[in-house]
């Protein structure tokens, strides 16, 4: 009986341990989806508005163009009634003449109507010139030098930019994907786990540099 006992507790016991080790991997892989998602969602933001700017360029460019239908369309117009032309000359000339100040004037109309395209790209490239995530992230560590949380820089990112939203999850994922590419070095205290620019320590080393330079000219 004691080591029929005995036996049922450490099964017990190894069925505890692997279902807690079961649901802390759940619990972390539903953290990872999340951070993807909103990484995908931020990223379909920013192609539905530069749908809706191509979408505005587009209607512009096809307003102008059918306000103004190429000549050589209307000059073949005419074709059936090629017998009777050489009775009328005079009248085709007119025509011609007609036809040829219209295409002069559709010219003029299109000019003003050319820089609304322009605007809309100067619009898309101010947008597009705006920092990635990435690039807001590798600069901040950089300006720190000091290990920071996924935390820290979120609250840090958000209050210098307040018109973007940054969350905690979504830079967890891209400072993962940083260090995946050598580009961040992760340092783990305790249950808190930092990231640092793997370029901080080479741009605070030339600081110390002059200083021990100026006592020799000095002296």
């Amino acid at each position: 009986m004691p080591d029929t006992q005995t036996s049922t507790t450490e099964l017990t016991s190894q069925y505890t341990a692997q279902v807690a080790g079961d649901l802390e991997r759940n619990a972390k892989e539903q953290d990872r989806i999340t951070a993807e998602i909103d990484a995908l969602q931020e990223q379909l933001r920013a192609l539905q508005h530069d749908h809706t700017v191509l979408t505005s360029m587009q209607k512009a460019l096809g307003a102008t163009d059918t306000a103004n239908p190429p000549a050589p369309e209307g000059a073949t117009a005419p074709s059936a009634p090629r017998q009777k032309t050489t009775a009328q000359s005079g009248t085709g000339k007119r025509v011609r003449a007609k036809k040829t100040a219209t295409a002069q004037g559709g010219d003029a109309v299109k000019k003003p109507a050319d820089k609304k395209p322009e605007a809309a790209t100067k619009a898309t490239a101010a947008k597009s010139a705006q920092p990635t995530l990435v690039e807001l992230i590798r600069r901040h560590l950089t300006d720190q030098g000091e290990p920071r949380s996924a935390a820290e820089i979120a609250t840090a990112l958000g209050q210098a930019h307040p018109d973007r939203t940054i969350k905690t999850t979504v830079v967890r994922t891209t400072v993962e994907g940083l260090v995946a590419k050598s580009h961040v070095q992760r340092t783990k205290q305790g249950s808190s786990v930092y990231y640092t620019a793997t370029d901080a320590p080479e741009k605070s080393a030339p600081a110390t540099a002059p200083a021990a330079d100026v006592q020799p000219e000095t002296s």
